[in-house]
């Protein structure tokens, strides 16, 4: 079984920072591509941030220059540096992973549960 679990919501107000985790779990090979979408009250899940094992990076227009994606590979974990939030930041923040479990697995896309975060003006 493979796990996903975020951390590092909460509330912030406008300009402020937060640091949200992703750390996997479980039964896991090798992770290919990890990333951060986000899905805001009455509106699609969005990309916002992706980045490939060897660590390069791709941002949404609406978060470049402000949020930062990471990952380390021995403790399969990765992380959202947010900085200079606005209130349309507002969403919850889910992770995801395209991993295998096997060698001769094929790559499987896994979620995790979600993390509020909630920006005030």
């Amino acid at each position: 079984q493979v796990q996903l679990v975020e951390s590092g919501g909460g509330l912030v107000q406008a300009g402020g920072s937060l640091r949200l985790s992703c750390a996997a779990s479980g039964s896991i090979f090798s992770i290919n591509v990890m990333a951060w979408y986000r899905q805001a009250p009455g509106k699609r899940r969005e990309l916002v941030a992706v980045i490939a094992s060897g660590g390069s990076t791709n941002y949404a227009d609406s978060v470049k220059g402000r949020f930062t994606i990471s990952r380390d590979n021995v403790k399969n974990t990765m992380y959202l540096q947010m900085g200079s939030l606005k209130p349309d930041d507002t969403a919850v923040y889910y992770c995801n992973a395209v991993l295998k479990t096997a060698a001769t697995r094929p790559n499987f896309n896994y979620w995790g549960q979600g993390t509020q975060v909630t920006v005030s003006s």
